[in-house]
Parts: structure tokens; sequence; C-alpha cells
């Protein structure tokens, strides 16, 4: 990605790098970020933040300054030195952070002794963790409201949702607790919530992330860990310091360089019928592509029927991925499910009553949806489309207090019609804001490439974002501006 020089943010109010910046700079030391930190999660008015460790973040922050003072250049090198983060409570996980994926169910579990593989890249990249964010009740929910608690609220509008399953991670970003935080997608995870609170976030190439060494987010492939950010050169510095060298289950993806200066942008400014798109959020994909246009490249209108179908194949699959997980898991953890919500013991339920065959045609037709999408990119470069339906919803929009699988699924995909698409398929996708609705609110974009093209994904959002068309409203604790 050396070829895409990418900005700060507009508005003056930091990203990761700055901060990171800041610190190398001796402007604040490790230490005094981290407290900074520590009282601003403290003061988490947004339920953000599900689990707080404060020793653990100083004492990793005392190991940053000993590295800056004893080897520098070693400092200097991570690319986030000394910068605090926050894990999800799904995915991971991060030794000393006791994953609770939101439930109860898993009370009983040993905290992690050690170190999952991307979370020993975390802290190579020099990020010092010091809690957990709210997710819903096993990743199950575009919004992040588990019954254990706490209840997420978005911190543009207390009111609305922060999405899900990322929504602690995103509310965590966007409030200026921390500048960067891990998050998971397998359904739209880290792009909802990114789209939800005005941040850019990715759901990499399958196999280009670590998951090992035990897989447990592996779900089939369609997950994938990374995180939500405030830039997109911060979005860009992570994703070259987590990817790659992944030990399986899957093949390293090459990551390519696209070096034309006329990329073929499919446009899709339509979500049919059953899943239409707000207004203002259709314009705001056709100014994106209007402004893509003027730079050079070129605009290919695409029909809403040239994507249904596999769209539709999509949530099904993964529908059934989640379902047969989660029945495993709870027969492989002897999980007591009277302990989880009702709507999470339907989906187990729901997963046991699966047929080996039933699954099998899912993985199978989860196979097709990517040759679909690789015939898509026969006639394109890069799918430029809307990441939601509509404005963040208000609280208790996907209550699980209910049975109804059918009608969860169908809630979620009313509200993010394309979310699950790039997840069965394998293909990289990014999300960012373009502007803001009349209540101030982010009008994201989603923007899907062919598989190993997250170089084309961040050049072009990077472009977008050069725009200035959103500002972020609150600064990085520790960022002086």
């Amino acid at each position: 990605m050396s070829h895409v020089e990418i900005q700060p943010p507009p508005g003056g109010v930091g990203d990761a790098t700055a901060l990171a910046a800041a610190i190398a700079a001796g402007e604040l030391s490790c230490v005094e970020a981290m407290e900074v930190a520590l009282a601003a999660a403290g003061a988490d008015a947004c339920g953000a933040v599900c689990h707080l460790d404060a020793g653990l973040g100083l004492a990793a922050a005392e190991v940053a300054d000993r590295e800056r003072r004893e080897n520098p250049e070693r400092f200097r090198a991570r690319p986030f030195a000394g910068v605090p983060t926050l894990a999800k409570d799904l995915g991971g996980p991060f030794a000393g952070l006791p994953v609770r994926a939101g439930s109860h169910l898993f009370d009983h579990l040993a905290d992690p002794g050690a170190d999952s593989d991307l979370a020993v890249r975390y802290r190579q990249a020099g990020l010092c963790a010091f809690g957990l964010t709210t997710t819903p009740e096993v990743g199950l929910s575009l919004t992040s409201e588990p019954a254990r608690g706490p209840l997420c609220r978005n911190p543009l509008a207390p009111a609305l949702i922060a999405g899900g399953s990322s929504g602690g991670a995103a509310a965590a970003v966007t409030s200026g607790i921390v500048a960067i935080a891990h998050a998971t997608d397998a359904g739209g995870s880290i792009r909802v919530p990114a789209a939800c609170c005005g941040l850019v976030g990715l759901k990499a190439t399958r196999g280009a992330m670590p998951s090992g060494p035990h897989f447990g987010n592996h779900l089939a492939g369609i997950a994938s860990e990374l995180a939500v950010c405030r830039s997109v050169r911060d979005l860009a510095a992570i994703f070259r310091a987590l990817r790659g060298d992944t030990w399986g289950p899957y093949a390293d993806p090459p990551i390519l360089e696209r070096h034309a200066a006329r990329l073929r942008i499919g446009l899709l400014t339509d979500t049919g019928l059953a899943w239409p798109t707000a207004p203002e959020r259709l314009q705001a994909v056709a100014e994106a592509g209007r402004s893509l246009e003027a730079a050079g490249h070129r605009l290919v209108p695409l029909a809403w029927p040239r994507l249904e179908a596999s769209v539709r194949r999509s949530g099904a699959v993964f529908a059934d991925i989640i379902s047969a997980n989660l029945a495993a898991l709870a027969d492989e953890l002897k999980l007591d499910m009277h302990r989880a919500e009702p709507l999470t013991q339907a989906f187990a339920e729901r997963g046991r009553a699966l047929s080996g065959a039933g699954l099998w045609n899912s993985l199978s037709g989860a196979v097709h949806v990517s040759r679909d999408l690789w015939e898509l990119f026969d006639d394109i470069d890069c799918l430029l489309a809307p990441m939601l339906a509509s404005a963040p919803l208000p609280l208790g929009s996907f209550p699980m207090d209910h049975p109804d699988t059918e009608l969860h699924l169908n809630r979620m995909a009313a509200f993010a019609p394309l979310a699950a698409l790039a997840n069965i398929a394998g293909h990289p996708a990014l999300t960012l804001p373009f502007g803001h609705d009349p209540a101030g609110l982010p009008l994201p974009l989603q923007l899907i490439a062919p598989m190993g093209h997250e170089p084309t994904l961040l050049g072009l959002a990077a472009r977008l974002e050069a725009e200035g068309r959103w500002i972020h409203p609150h600064p990085v604790a520790g960022f002086a501006g």
C-alpha cells in the first residue's frame, strides 16, 4: 500500500496515528496516555466498556515507556506505540481480559492465560489493552444491548443504537475513550457499528487475518477480526500490522497493489422493495460515485436484481452457520443454555434441528455466492453501495427476549441489507462516513472489492475521506488537537 498516500483525518480531533506521534515526540508518556484513557472509560456514559482493568493497562503502558527510554528505535518502529486500546468481549482473546461474549453462559470459564495470534500482533504494534467493549450476547445482534449489561448507546445520539456486534468498540472510539479498538465481523459486525458511529471499518479478505490458535472465531470462514478506526490512515496501518502469515486454516491471500488511475466503480443505488434504503443514504452513494468519477474513475450503474439473489442467499447461509456453531459450542463447553437470552436459546435449537445435509447445502450456497461475486468483478473493480438502509435505530429495535429467529434475521436484513454478502463470499469490504443527515448522523458508504484488493478499498476511501464531509465531534482522550 506504499503507493497510497493517506492524509490525517479532517477536523483536528485526532486519531491513533496522531496520538502515537504525540507520545513519540514526548508530549505525553505512555502512562499518561493510559491514565487519561482510563479516566475517560471511568466516565463512560455510553455503556461502551463492559470490563475495565486499570492495573493491566498501566502495566502495559509502563513497559512501553521503558522501551521508549531504553530502545527508542524499536519503540518508534511500532505504528501505535503506547496507544491505549480496548479488546472486544468476543473473539481474541487477550491475556488477562475475561471474554464473556456478552453472556452469563461463560461465567464459569477460566480467564484466558495467553494471547490469540491476533492479540500478539496488537501488542507488537504497540497497542496497550486495558479492558473489554460491550457486545450483544454471543454477537447475535446488530445492536449491543446484552441482558447482562451494559446497554451500549450511540455517542452521537444516546437514544439510538451504536450497532453490533462491535457496538461497544465503535462507541468507545467515537466518544474518544480510545482512538482505535479491536473488533470482529461475521455478518457486518465491524462495518455496521462503524457506520452507525461515523467510523471507518474493514472486513478483510478471508484468510488475511490470524484467527488461531484455537480458531474460536472461525465460523466456517465467514468471521474476521480487525478494528474500528477514526481514519483511513489508522485502518491502513493496523491492517498492515496484523495481516499475513496466519497459519491457517486458509492460505494467506496475496494483497494486490492496484496502480490503475481509472477503476470501474459499480454503483448500486437501489436495494429493492423488500429492504428499501432511505433516499438520503442512496444520495450519499450517488454523490460518492460522482466524486470518484471526477477523480478519473468510470461509473458502472448496477441494478438491484444483479445482486439480489446473492444477498438473499448470504443471509440464509449466515443464519445456518451461526446457528450450527452455537449448538456445537453449547455441547462442547457444556453450557447451561437456560442462562442465555431467549433468542440465543432459539438459535441454538435452530442449529440442533439443522441436518447435516442442510448445513452442507448452506456451505455449498456460500461457494455459489463467492462465484457470483467474482463474476460481478469481471465487469467492475469495486462495488460502491449503501452500508445501512436507515439512520441508526432506537434502542430496543432488536430485542432478544423472544424465540423468533426469522423475525430477528429479517429485522437485521432490513437495517443492513448487504452486510453479510462480503462475509459469505470472502471478499474485503470497507465502510466510511460520507457526510451527515439533517440530524447530524453519518451517511455511510460500503466499498467491496475482489479478494486481496484491500489497497484498492483503502485508496478509494482515502480519496473520499479527504473531502472532509464527516468531522468527528469528540476528540480522543489525551489528544490536544
